[in-house]
């Protein structure tokens, strides 16, 4: 077991403590939090990193002594150290890190994404997920989670009808080209990115072939409000949280969107690739 997973366990342990002592049971706790039932037993069994406002929260609820929620919240911060490597979420397990990621989403009310290799997952259809789950298992040799995974993944995507948020994506025109699953799959994918462009609050945007770039993609980041941006590398998971650096990002990202077909151009985009795609044949 990782050193992640068993800091994780240790922090959902004494959580559990805590509320055991007010005698409350989940349910009742998730109550007074506002919470799913669900989300509980998730950081109680380290399924999911609770937040430091999860644990203050907490906290509060079962009346917990502030010098024992700092404390818990300081034993988050050592966790989260070790979060940042790839390797060690995915040992957690891939349903584990989208429930992180959905956790994440629910506190955020703007969300602006570029992603220059893979179609983004909030718009990502049931067996398009499945080939890339396959792939981040064989990498990273991550529990044999697929299906639990692309469970949570397809539970994600009901944010998008949330009007109360906005997205805004930014694709380059290769993620649709891209052979990363079989040839229906594909198409089934352009199919979905074609309704999301109809979504009131879903800004999609693709970079195409023939648009001079601002810069190099070198790789993709999520920019939650305007609070951190998320940066993930083949063997970190880097959260920025300096002003400097969201600003940095946000500027990258207008200058993406600058360039970017929205509307009736994306769609013309995918609709040219869906054409493209027909003639040819799995080799």
């Amino acid at each position: 077991m990782s050193g992640f997973q068993q800091a994780r366990i240790e922090l959902g342990m004494q959580l559990r403590q805590l509320r055991e002592g007010s005698r409350l049971s989940g349910k009742e706790l998730a109550e007074r939090l506002g919470w799913q039932a669900s989300k509980v037993s998730r950081i109680e069994n380290a399924r999911q990193t609770a937040a430091a406002d999860d644990i203050a929260a907490w906290g509060r609820a079962v009346g917990a002594a502030p010098e024992v929620v700092e404390e818990l919240v300081e034993r988050l911060e050592g966790l989260l150290e070790r979060q940042d490597s790839w390797r060690q979420r995915h040992r957690s397990g891939l349903a584990a890190l989208q429930e992180d990621i959905r956790d994440m989403e629910a506190r955020t009310t703007l969300f602006r994404v570029f992603e220059p290799g893979v179609v983004i997952g909030l718009l990502q259809t049931t067996e398009y997920a499945r080939s890339i789950f396959t792939r981040i298992k064989r990498l990273y040799n991550a529990p044999d989670e697929v299906d639990a995974a692309i469970r949570v993944r397809m539970q994600r995507q009901e944010i998008l009808y949330d009007q109360r948020r906005r997205f805004r994506f930014v694709l380059p025109e290769a993620v649709l080209r891209y052979r990363l699953a079989p040839l229906d799959v594909m198409r089934g994918q352009l199919d979905r990115l074609l309704a999301v462009t109809a979504l009131p609050n879903v800004e999609f945007g693709i970079v195409p072939f023939t648009a001079p770039l601002p810069s190099a993609l070198l790789n993709g980041f999520w920019i939650y409000d305007r609070d951190h941006v998320a940066v993930p590398t083949r063997t970190r998971d880097l959260i920025l949280r300096d002003p400097e650096d969201v600003a940095f990002y946000e500027r990258a990202f207008d200058e993406f969107c600058e360039v970017a077909a929205f509307r009736e151009d994306a769609r013309a985009v995918i609709v040219q690739v869906l054409e493209d795609l027909s003639g040819q044949s799995e080799e």
